[in-house]
């Protein structure tokens, strides 16, 4: 990966005060151009040896262009980059989706994603295994971030062993230099060999069609920079430009059922629960829960609750009976609706990242990121590429959050149309609830049979062994709360264990 980089490319300094400015000016006018179109993000990652010029080039990077427009992020260890109270429980990438940029701008990366599995790796703290599925983890993240407009330039500096000792010696003997240099780093070059290894493998295994690595000659000054700014230059010039129309071809989807039933069609929408078994057991189940909430085996724990549903079907009204029950100081109810100016300028997922809790926190999502395969397949609101790629996305990014120490519970509420019909008309003809229905809840009904199909597939797809759906048919309000609380007991039993008493005793839960 890095014999080329290893000849000792130089640059004269004549050359470099004949292409320097060219090339600033050239920075800007890309810059300006993309600033103003906002059809991409560019995301820039630093990393390579130490002394090798990634500090001095970012520094240009910022004089050469305009720094308004451009964040540079530097990230070190998770508990020093962020105070570590808002690190816990959260996913190990949660830190780098804060710093995203939007549409139009630039962002700077160092100690980016690639800087732990590397070193940890080197250092032996992380077996082989873990280490490939790291990369392939890095892999997906970044298809993702291609897929949704983000242009990666992925740069790495390099410079032998020799050179890195030449290089520390060299500012250390210069009084103002010499503070450039700590202990630190020549303890790092007693681990080239392990580091370089490491970085080979990772390259390797990442530097793909949509995102690859460019390895510069971090040796002479003149020459990285230019470089460097060159290959920038491409990046930026391509971001001024409208996004390829070369359409992604989809793999055919599966075709309807062929009797026309689904799994909507499935549940039993008669189970009714009496006024007073409603009370009864809607008290107790709540403060079944609060318990279960304040175990110690949630200590170390965040719980993210999905809420998804046909409209009418009682999400809001049932979020209430759970929240009746929790200390508002460690819950969040987000709502999610069509995504604003500054949403649309990032990366789907973008938004409910910047929501995921810490530990010994809720939040709870009034629709979330399902609405990608849901109404933006339905109504067109997306390329077929883009919800068709969506499930392997959301799959990932359950799974990072389990990782993290949250449990991830979901809930399709269902409703008959027959029902929602007669919920409609009530809201049209009620003061307190008419805001509640739009001239779209009537168009979406006409669409009735795509969005069941499109939900077979959601849950098809997205009900895994670590965050399955709960599918709890709701045309009997006092019914479907009960069972909504019931089977999240059921999943904080699961985490918390027998410790906390007996398990509750009911009918066995549609799950899916």
């Amino acid at each position: 990966m890095f014999e080329s980089a290893e000849i000792g490319h130089q640059l004269g300094k004549k050359a470099y005060k004949k292409a320097e400015p060219l090339l600033r000016q050239a920075l800007l006018e890309a810059q300006f151009a993309m600033l103003a179109n906002r059809h991409h993000a560019v995301v820039v990652l630093v990393n390579g040896v130490d002394g090798a010029g990634k500090g001095e080039t970012v520094n240009l990077f910022n004089e050469w262009m305009d720094p308004r427009h451009i964040r540079t992020e530097a990230f070190a260890a998770p508990t020093t980059t962020l105070p570590a109270e808002e690190q816990r429980g959260r996913p190990a990438m949660w830190r780098f989706w804060q710093v995203l940029p939007p549409k139009g701008h630039v962002g700077i990366l160092f100690g980016n994603w690639y800087t732990e599995p590397i070193v940890h790796h080197a250092l032996g703290q992380d077996t082989k295994a873990r280490f490939q599925a790291q990369l392939e983890e890095i892999r997906a993240f970044e298809r993702m971030l291609v897929a949704e407009g983000v242009l990666l330039v992925k740069l790495w500096f390099h410079m032998t062993r020799d050179g890195v000792r030449q290089r520390l010696k060299a500012l250390e003997k210069d009084p103002k230099t010499a503070w450039r240099v700590t202990p630190a780093d020549w303890e790092r070059l007693e681990r080239y060999g392990p580091f370089i290894q490491a970085s080979a493998k990772a390259l390797r295994k990442t530097s793909t069609g949509e995102a690859p690595w460019l390895v510069i000659d971090g040796s002479d000054p003149n020459y990285r920079a230019i470089t460097a700014g060159n290959y920038l230059l491409s990046y930026l010039q391509r971001a001024g430009l409208p996004p390829t129309a070369t359409p992604h071809h989809a793999a055919p989807q599966p075709p309807a059922p062929l009797d026309g039933r689904s799994l909507m069609d499935s549940f039993d929408y008669q189970r009714q629960l009496s006024r007073k078994d409603y009370d009864n057991e809607l008290e107790r189940l709540q403060g079944r829960m609060n318990v279960l909430l304040r175990s110690p085996a949630m200590q170390k724990r965040s719980l993210v609750l999905v809420f998804e549903g046909m409209d009418a079907a009682g999400k809001g009204s049932t979020i209430r009976r759970i929240t009746q029950a929790m200390d508002a100081r460690h819950y969040r109810v987000v709502p999610i609706a069509a995504p604003n100016e500054a949403e649309r300028a990032q990366p789907y997922l973008w938004r409910f990242w910047r929501y995921l809790p810490k530990w010994q926190h809720t939040v709870i999502f009034d629709r979330s990121w399902y609405g990608r395969v849901l109404v933006e397949r339905v109504e067109g609101f997306c390329s077929e590429h883009a919800w068709t790629r969506a499930y392997d996305e959301i799959n990932a990014f359950e799974e990072q959050q389990t990782q993290a120490g949250a449990l991830v519970v979901k809930f399709w509420l269902a409703i008959t149309p027959e029902e929602q019909l007669k919920r409609f008309e009530d809201r049209q003809i009620t003061p307190h609830k008419a805001y509640k229905i739009t001239p779209e809840d009537w168009r979406n009904r006409d669409k009735w049979p795509q969005y069941a199909l499109a939900v077979d597939d959601m849950i098809d797809r997205t009900s895994t062994d670590i965050a399955p759906w709960h599918v709890v048919a709701c045309n009997d309000k006092h019914w479907s709360r009960v069972e909504v609380l019931r089977l999240l007991c059921q999943r904080l039993e699961a985490v918390v264990g027998e410790g906390t008493g007996a398990k509750i005793s009911s009918k066995k839960a549609s799950n899916a």
